[in-house]
């Protein structure tokens, strides 16, 4: 089941969970020390989508507004959830909640053609993230 919350109404353990998830795959996995807690999270318009087995994380995003467009990153799964298909359920969900606006991602390079499933097309150059290679993609929602 896919869960959809914003800031305000995480509760503690859903707020734990997630980060956890984050920090578990971002900074721990791919060994990317970086501010994983950037302000974005908090924002009114940020939706936190996520599944949760006994209730906890192990796929997740997060939408973003930019002005009129939004964005989706902090796309992650649990190392034991993976293969499932749960981080295209959340990205189709996702572009569900942001339709008919332009979508935008930084999505690491190996994954353009799995982004490209969704639509989204490459919108920039090619740039390093925290030693990883990633690219600009952008899309507009369905509506």
């Amino acid at each position: 089941m896919i869960v959809e919350k914003r800031f305000a109404d995480l509760t503690p353990l859903e707020l734990y969970g997630l980060l956890e998830l984050r920090v578990d795959v971002f900074v721990v996995e791919q060994t990317c020390p970086y501010p994983e807690l950037d302000g974005r999270d908090t924002e009114p318009g940020t939706v936190h989508v996520w599944v949760a087995e006994d209730g906890v994380p192990v796929s997740c995003i997060r939408v973003l507004e930019n002005g009129e467009d939004r964005a989706i990153g902090r796309v992650a799964t649990a190392q034991g959830a993976r293969g499932r298909g749960l981080s295209a359920q959340l990205i189709a969900r996702g572009l569900e909640l942001c339709a008919g606006r332009t979508v935008d991602i930084g999505a690491q390079a190996y994954l353009e053609a799995w982004y490209g499933r969704f639509g989204f097309v490459r919108s920039g150059e090619d740039y390093l993230e925290d030693g990883i290679p990633h690219l600009p993609m952008r899309v507009v929602a369905p509506t």
